[in-house]
């Protein structure tokens, strides 16, 4: 599954930057995306979601409401089916949006879905 952490960190006492390497420990192509980053845990960083060059499945978000207004378009009209919005980053319009547009959109914790095995179960029964 291929999936992009918006607003991936590379400090590792970050919640975005452990979901990186859960994420690769499980087995999924990861995409971190920030702006300002070359590198997360050994990982190319994408400036935005449109650079990744290939289809996306998920994208969990770790950006506070405020910083997702810059990319709300982008992530609006980005090819993955889900979009989860880990805990401090709801967003209830753009979340809406998201839903009309046909996304599924989650509000979990990545962490706690890839640990209960809840991740990827989630994704296999995901619109199309």
């Amino acid at each position: 599954m291929n999936v992009a952490v918006l607003g991936a960190s590379n400090k590792p006492n970050r919640y975005s930057f452990k979901a990186v390497q859960l994420l690769r420990q499980k087995g999924h192509a990861v995409y971190p995306v920030h702006p300002a980053l070359s590198e997360v845990d050994g990982l190319r960083v994408w400036p935005s979601l449109s650079a990744i060059p290939v289809p996306l499945d998920t994208v969990t978000v770790y950006l506070s409401p405020k910083n997702q207004q810059h990319i709300a378009d982008e992530l609006l009209n980005c090819s993955a089916r889900r979009v989860i919005f880990n805990p401090g980053t709801e967003n209830p319009d753009l979340a809406g949006k998201l839903l009309q547009r046909g996304k599924e959109v989650q509000h979990a914790c990545t962490l706690v879905l890839l640990t209960t095995g809840q991740f990827a179960k989630k994704a296999d029964t995901a619109q199309s």
